[in-house]
């Protein structure tokens, strides 16, 4: 064990080091270790020596100038949770990481957030990526959610709230971009799940607009382009003559028919399909209990009423009810027009 904790102080020393080419040789021999050191189903990393490689990497960061090489090396650093052979090391390595962004997080100067956040970003793709090589499993999804929560959400955790805003916005567009094709509506529910908890029982009112905006507010925004995905991927796998139907609307059609949407594959983000009816009712039921505040519960149920307005085929753009409608400085809804898919239109 001496050993091992050791040789993480010295990678950890040449990860930072002022000399580019030491740091480059340093991660490499890193990566050669984590691939060896994982093999070992009895020796794995402690989170000791982790959060010692985690120093080591965040501060191999620091020292990178030059934006590319900063986005080549946050690259590497993300894709080392590939290098894990078990999945409770590669959760480590996520942990550790979260960890380590929350004890550095109020020294980073200005000038180098950006590649800061950009790491973040990567880690989360790359940590939804591994989620997919799982196939999902609901059990690796499960420890996955309990340890995004423990870090970021629940109370106690001492994340910054800067970094707590910067994950929850880029927390939807990374798992849309690695699982959209794949996951279901009842998987995405359970994604969002910790978020649902949080806003229904956090006091920090700064939390729960984040989540409010970033989460809630996206789903809603996102609804149009949801539903075109879901019939697009219909008219996919239709039949030979429900196929032609479509190629005879699009050759002959004049734009106004019902049927025909405005898919365009070019400048398309992905989305995620939500069951809105199924959102809103998990919504109200954690909502419905004594401990949540008063003044989230507010807000809660406007969510829920466009939720289930959405259900029944009724989008916020059509105009909202007198009752849902928001004061100018209320952002839980004022973010209806930041989406932008190529030329689409909204349903």
């Amino acid at each position: 064990m001496a050993a091992h904790q050791e040789l993480e102080i010295q990678l950890a020393q040449k990860l930072a080091s002022n000399e580019k080419p030491i740091r480059t040789k340093a991660l490499k021999k890193l990566k050669k270790y984590i691939y060896v050191r994982s093999q070992k189903a009895t020796d794995g990393f402690t989170r000791e020596e982790m959060l010692k490689l985690w120093k080591g990497l965040f501060y191999c960061l620091w020292m990178q100038d030059k934006p590319l090489l900063q986005e080549e090396l946050s690259n590497s650093v993300s894709t080392l949770i590939h290098t894990f052979h078990d999945v409770n090391g590669q959760l480590l390595y996520l942990e550790c990481s979260l960890k380590t962004f929350k004890r550095e997080w109020n020294g980073i100067d200005r000038l180098r957030m950006d590649k800061y956040f950009q790491l973040i970003r990567f880690m989360f793709r790359q940590g939804f990526e591994m989620l997919k090589s799982k196939n999902w499993d609901s059990s690796v999804v499960a420890r996955f959610l309990e340890l995004f929560a423990t870090e970021l959400l629940n109370s106690g955790n001492d994340a910054p709230a800067s970094l707590q805003l910067h994950i929850l916005d880029l927390f939807l567009t990374e798992l849309a971009a690695v699982g959209s094709s794949e996951l279901s509506a009842e998987q995405n529910l359970r994604f969002i799940e910790p978020f649902c908890k949080t806003a229904t029982k956090t006091k920090d009112w700064t939390l729960f607009r984040a989540i409010c905006n970033s989460i809630f507010s996206t789903i809603i925004d996102q609804a149009p382009y949801a539903i075109e995905d879901l019939l697009k991927e219909l008219k996919a796998e239709s039949s030979d003559a429900g196929r032609e139907l479509y190629a005879e609307q699009d050759n002959h059609g004049s734009g106004d028919s019902d049927t025909e949407l405005p898919f365009d594959d070019d400048n398309v983000l992905p989305v995620l399909q939500f069951d809105y009816a199924a959102l809103a009712d998990k919504l109200l039921a954690m909502s419905s209990q004594s401990r949540t505040p008063s003044q989230n519960r507010q807000k809660i149920y406007k969510i829920i009423k466009v939720l289930q307005d959405l259900n029944e085929g009724i989008f916020p753009q059509d105009g909202y009810p007198e009752e849902v409608s928001t004061d100018e400085d209320d952002e839980m809804f004022g973010s209806r027009n930041k989406i932008k898919r190529g030329s689409k239109g909204s349903i």
